[in-house]
């Protein structure tokens, strides 16, 4: 049965372009113009997927309440913004409500294509047993990149798809410098340098949050970022 995947998108037009996009991959969507008809819509089961625009018609931030509520009925629907919004302080709303992706209208389909795949690859992976012959570690960090998962000292790091490829980026190859092209190829998405800071320092944040005295993700200015062995 095709995954259900939701898209709340108030310009009928762009809307039309996704959903298109979507069913050429064989997913079953439906799209909604507005907060109240998303809910009303998935009042009785869940999607698998929502996919939500921040502004949504005379909500300016309809976006952001509609995901505080799909999140609170379940922490494993998988919710990416799609908005023209790139002020990091959206960002940063965005993926602090619970959104596992935020991704600007800029971005090609078929990079959408990817992380929308690299999401529900995500999701399942997490539901099988766990090989260990897959892992990637250096040091405290502990990487499963088939579950999508990043541990430091046993701890988990929640990332967003974005924030984990950046850091399998580079822990996979400790020691070696990795420039904003390579960490955007690793993401398989096209940022600015700003954008590329950003994740970089939410990404340092989360190791915070767990270890005061985190230090592995380090900053080689005029360069780019390095895991530290």
């Amino acid at each position: 049965m095709p995954k259900h995947i939701i898209i709340v998108e108030d310009e009928p037009l762009l809307a039309e372009n996704y959903k298109e996009a979507l069913e050429r991959h064989n997913y079953q969507v439906t799209h909604y113009s507005n907060r109240h008809d998303a809910l009303d819509g998935v009042a009785a089961t869940l999607p698998d997927m929502a996919i939500i625009d921040v502004g949504l018609e005379d909500d300016i931030e309809g976006g952001f309440e509609l995901c505080r509520e799909l999140r609170s009925r379940s922490l494993e629907l998988p919710i990416i913004f799609l908005t023209a919004r790139d002020h990091e302080f959206d960002v940063i709303s965005g993926l602090r409500l619970g959104a596992d992706d935020y991704l600007t209208k800029d971005i090609s389909q078929a990079h959408m294509i990817a992380r929308i795949v690299a999401l529900f690859r995500r999701i399942d992976a997490l539901r099988q047993p766990i090989k260990n012959e897959s892992l990637v570690a250096s040091g405290d960090c502990v990487i499963n990149p088939e579950r999508m998962t990043v541990q430091w000292k046993d701890s988990n790091i929640d990332l967003t798809v974005t924030e984990f490829w950046i850091t399998y980026a580079l822990v996979k190859h400790p020691g070696h410098v990795k420039n904003r092209q390579q960490l955007m190829d690793a993401a398989n998405v096209v940022f600015d340098d700003n954008t590329i800071t950003s994740h970089i320092k939410r990404i340092r944040k989360k190791f915070l949050a767990i270890d005061q005295e985190f230090n592995a993700l380090q900053t080689v200015y005029g360069m780019g970022y390095r895991w530290r062995v």
